[in-house]
């Protein structure tokens, strides 16, 4: 039977238009870009060439785009440089508690280092109030790091709100976009972003290559320094192959975001609908709206999700539980935690993330394996007593967890 692949939030297969754009500069048109002769123009052009793409697709000017070697080199510019370049300005920064890994680990190293951090909480759908942010800006806060989507629960936050409130108090605003750019429409003027990151792979470009927009007139300081590249921003001769992958990629997004959008939804919808009428005791984690359009993800209780993951691998069927970063620990998500969900609920997740190439028909042979599943998981289940799923039926629906959040 054909492998199923729903892990479309941790990684996406390059597009065989972007492969197809790449090879030309691994082959023969492989000059530094730097270099003043004809192959090195060469490569010059292309690199220009694709940062007009993302520019075009965020509604940025071309010299606003800064290329990076991924998302997480983008958030950790975006926080250490705007610590370093506003260091006479103040040292506060605001961010959230459902944050990915590269914001929040990068905030707590500048904690280490003398910065003050606020950690603003979330409601049970993972939303940031925007609230909450107006109160915590002090006269010493330099940023505000707020996540455009949620990468495990997939909720979208109100960017343009908080971007609007950043900009009445003059403070920097970053967001991580690394799941939204090539998914949903990103306007870093409507949306008041002063910076942003993004990830070629997560849209079905190359992985080890993205981009920091830094608005023009904004001082980040560049983290990797010695030969001047990317206007003095990003030292390193660029990856121009990658660099021409994530353009087209972000050309193809554009064109095709529309009917790649109700497509998934469209998955997505049918997932979620499905799970929760035939799997009892099972709880959508995330907004049930304001949420990407290909993310479903859950929390089936009295069972750990590295099982679940498992069990439907043999199936060869292939999702996440939790982020990609961190489904290798044992340890339960500080997402599903920031919602308010139990230790014991928190551990039995699972991210469903469809992607372009996905169907209806894989879409229900996922309904029809999954269930088993957990029927057989909690059979064995020391925590359900071996009790069968469907004596769960009706008990307490923790997606409603305003309580046990406070």
């Amino acid at each position: 039977m054909k492998p199923i692949y729903f892990d479309h939030a941790a990684t996406t297969p390059p597009r065989p238009e972007v492969i197809e754009a790449m090879l030309p500069y691994y082959r023969e048109k492989w000059g530094n870009p730097s270099s003043l002769h004809a192959p090195g123009r060469e490569a010059a052009e292309a690199r220009d060439g694709a940062r007009k793409q993302v520019a075009d697709l965020l509604g940025a000017l071309p010299e606003e785009i800064v290329f990076t070697s991924g998302g997480t080199e983008a958030d950790n510019q975006a926080l250490v440089g705007a610590a370093i370049a506003q260091e006479k300005k103040g040292n506060h920064i605001i961010t959230s508690a459902v944050e990915h890994h590269a914001v929040l680990h990068t905030a707590q190293f500048l904690e280490r280092h003398g910065l003050k951090v606020t950690y603003l909480p979330v409601d049970s759908g993972g939303l940031v109030d925007p609230e909450d942010l107006r109160k915590a800006i002090t006269d010493k806060t330099i940023l505000v790091s707020i996540m455009h989507a949620n990468n495990e629960i997939g909720t979208i936050h109100p960017i343009a709100e908080i971007g609007a409130i950043c900009r009445e108090r003059e403070v920097l605003f970053h967001t991580d976009a690394v799941q939204t750019v090539g998914h949903l429409p990103v306007s870093v003027r409507q949306m008041n972003i002063d910076v942003l990151s993004l990830s070629a792979h997560k849209f079905y470009g190359p992985k080890g290559v993205g981009a920091l927009f830094v608005r023009k007139g904004v001082r980040i300081a560049p983290l990797i320094r010695g030969g001047g590249h990317e206007r003095g921003r990003r030292s390193s001769t660029e990856n121009v192959p990658g660099i021409v992958g994530l353009g087209e990629a972000c050309r193809l997004a554009a064109e095709e975001m529309d009917w790649e959008m109700k497509h998934n939804a469209e998955l997505r919808d049918r997932l979620i609908e499905g799970v929760l009428e035939r799997v009892p005791d099972s709880i959508l984690t995330g907004h049930p709206t304001q949420r990407l359009p290909n993310n479903a993800s859950f929390c089936a209780r009295y069972i750990e999700g590295e099982s679940m993951l498992l069990s439907l691998g043999f199936e060869q069927i292939y999702v996440s539980s939790g982020s990609a970063c961190t489904s290798g620990s044992l340890e339960a998500s500080h997402v599903l935690l920031a919602i308010g969900l139990p230790h014991d609920v928190a551990h039995g997740s699972v991210r469903v993330s469809v992607g372009r190439g996905n169907t209806v028909e894989e879409v229900d042979r996922f309904l029809d394996v999954f269930p088993s599943i957990v029927e057989r998981l909690r059979a064995m289940s020391p925590i359900s007593g071996g009790r069968p799923a469907s004596d769960f039926e009706g008990m307490p629906d923790f997606h409603d967890h305003e309580e046990a959040h406070q």
